[in-house]
């Protein structure tokens, strides 16, 4: 019963973080178990796994609903993270603990600094597919009727012109394209062809739209992704939304979901790589953990419409900072 009520509210937050960014909840969930209910660190990493897995296939669900899943894509970042998160899980086990607490700290500064910096091409990030934004409205990006231009809307105006939105990843759009395309090329991953045929927003932006550097770069992401969750038991979705956005050239809160599957995926194949050799998972806590987080998902997608990305990320970005400051210090002072 002592260790319940922190599991409870340790996994809510894992779940928040996960419905609502697509990532951060491993980030959350290892230094929680470890510090909070005593885990070691490998069994945390196991914990972790089975939490971020159950939790993440919850909330795909619920963006798969609303069409916010890129199939593709996810499908393609999952499958070139699988063999390294296999690998990197047989290898953790035997890493002292010292050694993951610090690379631990590392990735949590790492992810911390990625949330709390600013977007790189557009103030705001929060506005979804259907053009929603916090309380700035369309107008507020120079646009003309309603979001997407042609029959009916207009082309967009103002100074981005007939540009990409501000969650894109990619290149100008044709004129008076509507923007919901993006959501209909079901394909679009890496290299896909965007609505004039071409190629999709963001693939190749080392390239000036060759298609091959962007399925390099995207197949060199999912694998790094993938080595974390096996070695962290993290999910990772902390790199896999901006990477989705830049090389597959989905709008934010569609990576987002994306995301959710890739870390499903990735985890599940970590957990299958500890199978038998890793200790037992605790069901007496990790259950209510993961009952937990999987509320917390539902919680965390509806948080998410209502609330600015900036914001979240700024509020999970500053628990990362204290949570891999704690671990750098634990892991001094076990060698000193």
């Amino acid at each position: 019963m002592t260790a319940l009520v922190p599991a409870l509210a340790a996994g809510a937050v894992v779940g928040l973080a996960l419905g609502a960014l697509g990532g951060g909840g491993g980030m959350i969930a290892v230094p929680a178990l470890v510090y909070l209910l005593g885990f070691a660190p490998v069994e945390a990493a196991t914990a972790s796994l089975v939490v971020v897995a159950v939790t993440a296939a919850c909330a795909l669900y619920g963006h798969a609903r609303d069409g916010r899943v890129r199939w593709t894509a996810g499908l393609l970042f999952a499958a070139a993270g699988a063999g390294p998160a296999v690998l990197a899980a047989r290898l953790a086990s035997g890493v002292p603990r010292p050694v993951l607490t610090a690379a631990f700290a590392v990735v949590a500064a790492l992810a911390a600094l990625r949330m709390l910096r600013p977007p790189a091409r557009a103030p705001d990030e929060d506005e979804d597919e259907d053009g929603g934004e916090d309380g700035a409205g369309a107008a507020g990006h120079g646009r003309a009727g309603p979001v997407g231009g042609g029959p009916g809307g207009g082309p967009e105006t103002g100074p981005r012109g007939g540009g990409p939105g501000p969650d894109e990843g990619g290149g100008p759009e044709p004129h008076g394209a509507p923007r919901s395309a993006d959501r209909g090329r079901e394909g679009g991953g890496c290299g896909a062809a965007g609505p004039d045929g071409g190629p999709a927003p963001g693939a190749g932006r080392s390239g000036r739209g060759r298609r091959v550097p962007s399925a390099v770069r995207a197949a060199g992401a999912g694998a790094g992704v993938g080595a974390l969750t096996g070695f962290l038991g993290v999910g990772g979705g902390f790199l896999t939304v901006p990477a989705l956005v830049a090389l597959a050239g989905v709008r934010m809160r569609t990576a987002v979901g994306t995301s959710l599957l890739v870390v499903t995926v990735n985890a599940l194949a970590a957990l299958l790589a500890r199978a038998g050799t890793a200790a037992p998972v605790d069901w007496a806590v990790v259950g209510p953990f993961t009952g937990a987080a999987v509320l917390g998902a539902l919680d965390g997608r509806r948080l998410a419409a209502r609330l600015p990305a900036a914001r979240l990320r700024m509020v999970f970005g500053y628990l990362l900072l204290a949570v891999a400051a704690l671990m750098a210090a634990d892991t001094a002072a076990r060698l000193a």
